[in-house]
Formats: C-alpha cells, sequence, structure tokens
C-alpha cells in the first residue's frame, strides 16, 4: 500500500488558496465575447483521405468504418452523448444510491457501466457491459461498502466487448500518494499528444480511452495534495470534461472544464450527503436538492476535515467565457432536468412554439412527434397552433443493439423496429411531425414514407434545431462533415430527399433571440463550424476540405 500524505485543514486552504483565479466565478456570466479564444489542438486523422468520408472518431478514439454499422445507425439516426457521471459523498448507502443515480442518467450511455466505493481506505470497483441493471445486482452492491463512490455509464459506436470492457469506466489506478478512481464526460481534443509525450517519458497504457491521460497526469505530479495534483493536471488539458475522483483517503473531487461543455451539478440528500451527477435528475430520484452547477474552470473537493465543499479554480486555461454544449437542451438531456441553470422542458417547449409561430402549416389537422425527444417541442408546436397534439409514432423501448434480420429484406427494417404508426390518427390527415434534429437524414426519409404508407395525406417535417454541418470535438459522437445531410445539401434539397411536404429548421436567430442575454455562453459550433477551441494545424488536417470551406464562409 502506498504512503497516505495527509494535512491539517487549513494547511491545505493554504496551499489551495495559491491556485486560485484572480476573478470570481460570476465573471463567467458575462455576455461578452470579445474574440475566440485560441489554443492548440489535436485530433485522431485518417491516413487514407480519400476514406475519410467514411469514418468516425467514437468515444475510444478509434476510427470506425461506417459502412459496416449501417443497420445499427439506421436504427437510431442520432448524435450520441458518450456518458454521464456520478459522485456521492457521507451516505452509508452510497453504493445503492449512486446505482440509482446511474439509473436516472442510464439515456447518456447505455453500452457500459461501472461504479468505484471506498472503504478503510480500500479502493473496490465493479464495471461491466450493457445497462446499469445488466452491470449491477444485490451481490455487486454488496461488494461495494462504504459511504462514497463515484459512478459512471458509458456510450460507445462500435467495439468489441473485450476491447470495450477496458475502456468502461470509472478507472482505477495506484500512485506512490495512493490509489483513486476517475469518471469522466467528455473528449480531451490533445489526447493524442498528451498520450505521445506521456508515453515518450516511459508511460504505458492499457487502454484506448483519453480519459487514461488523466491518470498517468496525476500519477507523475510531484504535488503532495491530491486536489493540487488533479489542478495540475487539468491545466494541461484542453478540451471538455466534467469529472469526478474518489480517493483511498476518503476525498471526493468534482472538476468541470473552463469552458463548461458538459454539465455537472452538485446537490445535497436531508442527512449532509453531497451528489454530484451530470443532470438534476439524478438529483432528483436519490431526493438530493438542487443546489448549482459546478461552475466552468472550478474544482470541488469534499473531505472529512471540512463540512462544506471546498471551491477552488484553474489558473489556466482562460477563456472569456462557458461555451455549454446547446444540444444538451436540444436532445441529450431528460425534460425533468435542469442543465446550465435553465429548465430543458420549458427549452424544448419553446423551441416548438417558435417553429408553430414561423413556419407555421395552414390546415394542419394533427401534430405528432419522433419520440421520445421530439415530444416536449411538439407539444409546444401544438399548443401554440392551437392543434391536436396525438401519440401518432409509437416507440419500442425493447430494442436492442443486436438484432436477427429476417432472411427477407423487409423495407426500412431498422426503423420499423424502433417506430410504429398509428393508422387510425394518421389516415387522410395533413400530419405536422416534430423531430428534434436532422443528421444524415436517412432515418427521417424512412419515417416520412411509413407515415404515407400508414395513410397520411401530407407530412410536414419541423425540426426543433437548427441545421447540423459541421461536427462535434467535445464530447459528443457525430458523423464526419460529409455525411451531415444539411452540411452538403439546401434545405430544399433536403425536403426532397427525405420525401416531405415542407421542411422547416429552427432559425439560428430566433433560437438566439430565446436565450437572451446567456446566448453567448453556449456552444454553436455544430451549427456553425465555428469552434470555441479553435484547430491547429494538425487538427485541420483531420477536418475536411468542406468544414473548412464552411468555417470561411461564416
Amino acid at each position: 500500500m502506498a504512503t497516505n500524505i495527509s494535512a491539517s485543514a487549513s494547511s491545505t486552504t493554504n496551499l489551495l488558496n495559491q491556485r486560485l483565479l484572480s476573478f470570481p466565478p460570476s465573471q463567467y456570466n458575462k455576455n461578452i465575447l470579445t474574440k475566440p479564444y485560441q489554443q492548440q489542438c489535436l485530433l485522431i486523422s485518417s491516413s487514407n483521405k480519400k476514406n475519410r468520408a467514411a469514418m468516425v472518431v467514437n468515444s475510444s478514439r478509434k476510427l470506425i468504418n461506417l459502412d459496416q454499422h449501417d443497420d445499427y445507425l439506421d436504427v437510431d439516426d442520432k448524435p450520441k452523448e458518450e456518458c454521464g457521471v456520478v459522485g456521492i459523498y457521507g451516505d452509508p448507502e452510497a453504493s445503492r444510491l449512486c446505482y440509482l443515480a446511474l439509473h436516472a442518467l442510464q439515456h447518456r450511455g447505455q453500452e457500459g457501466a461501472g461504479m468505484v466505493t471506498i472503504e478503510n481506505k480500500v479502493v473496490k470497483s465493479v464495471t461491466g457491459i450493457g445497462l446499469v441493471s445488466d452491470v449491477f445486482n444485490e451481490s455487486k452492491l454488496d461488494q461495494l461498502p462504504g459511504d462514497m463512490a463515484i459512478g459512471h455509464v458509458r456510450y460507445s459506436t462500435a467495439a468489441g466487448s473485450s476491447s470495450m470492457l477496458k475502456n468502461v469506466q470509472p478507472f482505477v489506478t495506484s500512485s506512490k500518494f495512493g490509489s483513486f478512481g476517475v469518471a469522466h464526460n467528455g473528449n480531451f481534443v490533445n489526447y493524442q499528444l498528451l498520450r505521445a509525450e506521456l508515453e515518450g517519458k516511459g508511460s504505458i497504457f492499457s487502454t484506448t480511452s483519453d480519459t487514461e491521460v488523466v491518470l498517468h497526469l496525476i500519477a507523475k505530479s510531484k504535488a503532495r495534495i491530491f486536489a493540487l495534483r488533479v489542478l495540475e493536471a487539468c491545466e494541461k488539458l484542453q478540451g471538455a470534461y466534467s469529472m469526478v475522483f474518489a480517493t483511498e483517503d476518503g476525498k471526493l473531487v468534482a472538476v468541470r472544464d473552463p469552458f463548461g461543455f458538459r454539465p455537472l451539478v452538485m446537490g445535497r440528500r436531508k442527512n449532509g450527503a453531497i451528489v454530484f451527477a451530470s443532470e438534476t435528475c439524478a438529483l432528483d430520484l436519490v431526493e438530493a436538492t438542487y443546489e448549482r452547477e459546478v461552475h466552468p474552470g472550478e474544482m470541488v473537493l469534499v473531505d472529512e476535515t471540512s463540512k462544506e465543499p471546498q471551491s477552488m479554480y484553474l489558473l489556466k486555461p482562460h477563456p472569456p467565457g462557458p461555451k455549454s454544449c446547446i444540444f444538451e437542451h436540444i436532445y441529450f438531456a431528460q425534460p425533468n432536468s435542469i442543465v446550465f441553470g435553465k429548465s430543458v422542458y420549458e427549452s424544448r417547449h419553446a423551441f416548438g412554439e417558435i417553429l408553430a409561430t414561423e413556419s407555421p402549416v395552414e390546415g394542419c389537422d394533427v401534430v405528432i412527434a419522433v419520440p421520445d425527444s421530439g415530444v416536449v417541442a411538439a407539444l409546444g408546436y401544438a399548443a401554440k397552433a392551437g392543434v391536436p397534439y396525438q401519440q401518432g409514432l409509437i416507440r419500442s423501448h425493447y430494442v436492442g443493439r443486436t438484432f436477427i434480420e429476417p432472411s427477407q429484406k423487409i423495407r426500412d427494417f431498422g426503423v420499423k423496429l424502433k417506430l410504429s404508426p398509428v393508422r387510425a390518427i394518421l389516415e387522410g390527415k395533413k400530419v405536422v411531425v416534430v423531430d428534434d434534429s436532422i443528421v444524415r437524414g436517412t432515418t427521417s426519409s424512412k419515417i416520412v414514407r411509413m407515415l404515407k404508407e400508414a395513410g397520411a395525406k401530407e407530412v410536414h417535417m419541423r425540426i426543433a434545431s437548427p441545421p447540423i454541418i459541421a461536427s462535434c470535438y467535445y464530447g459528443i459522437d457525430t458523423p464526419s462533415t460529409e455525411e451531415l445531410i444539411s452540411n452538403r445539401m439546401k434545405v430544399e434539397e433536403i425536403r426532397k430527399f427525405i420525401g416531405a411536404d415542407s421542411l422547416a429548421f429552427l432559425p439560428t436567430d430566433s433560437f438566439r433571440n430565446l436565450l437572451g442575454s446567456d446566448h453567448t455562453n453556449f456552444c454553436y459550433a455544430c451549427f456553425s463550424g465555428k469552434y470555441p477551441l479553435y484547430p491547429s494545424v494538425a487538427m485541420e488536417e483531420s477536418i475536411d476540405d468542406t468544414m473548412k470551406l464552411t468555417v470561411a464562409a461564416n
């Protein structure tokens, strides 16, 4: 067992105070962005530029050939959030509370789950492939005692089960100062550069996850206090990260990147236990009262030396303001969550109202949604338009990643597995169908065809977001730029491709007007091609020529 280093509360606080930023957290709320924040970044790039259109960087940073996954992509043609994190401190039922919180975050990752607990300076871990309920049961939770736990749910585009298991978090490692675990939501855009530097100094990596670089950076730090080692590591990281750490000597640390790309909130149970989670819906399930967000660039430390969480901030990097992911409000987060200080339900309802106001359909008979993420926007559209909302598409929640396809080819098989039209609602009707986004357009075209085959007289598609024209590098799995239909086609061309009678997207200007003075605090890179972290030469080589032209045009 590694030697444990302890320090008094006062000495720890004095050391940490040296790392405070020279401005308060309220500075992040200023809505002035003078010029883009420049950083050097590096992404994986395909050596075969001709085939780059068929490649995607997945959450384990591997390049996946999309041609091998057509059926799966057709079933759910949406951007994918890569994970959700939970941290619980000071509750004797920590592992069971963490289990429930991970259930609440299951929508953020369905392919792997894990948990780490601490008791008597012993770190215990359980990870596995599948849903939270597949990985954990009573006997597994009995193996995870203690009053502190961190947990993780993971999404990955593709990988064999053996390699995917190695990448399931939380990761646990030992250093000269003791053992600790980490769970991470986001992507480090300088991962390859950091990994190459660490390997050049003798580090050995056992996974393909970008999160592993954090373990090496912390282990190599010479600071004697864990919080300082985390701060030093974070100052070398570029990109998106909301992370929770648990140490063998009973410290729970939560930290968020200076841009605040990915969400992270803090709550408190009636018994005083502190809970961190990616969304407030997880707090609700474990009966923790939401207190606040972890601020961009903030690290929060909870341990036995202080009754209240201690807050400190990164000295660098120092961006001019937060750039939180707007897609959390469009698609990723649960409608009952508060994300970035705003109600997700209210945002989506307002998106639908804007569509009804700016892109009405004269004489429409019924408004339906592409479930589940389009439901709240459809309710907003129906309420504003004065048209009844009906459940015209029924979603099956029992379709997994793998299924046996019939020997006789059935058209639109993958979509029909998940969505079934209700003929009694659709037949002979002029239908408005609301969805959250269009990515490749393949699923939208199949939905339109399915609705018309079910008897709809007309199908008018309304999209509760602007057109997606650029890939995301900050923790969302999106297709390459060439695959994004809005990057290749104008709205009328997309309408013809999907077969709708009309098509309208949420206007960007209306979108920003709705957010008011807070609109500069969000990242719109997927709609504009303008990235808060500007690419270096190395990163630009991984962005196709079409993307460069898009950035230049804007």
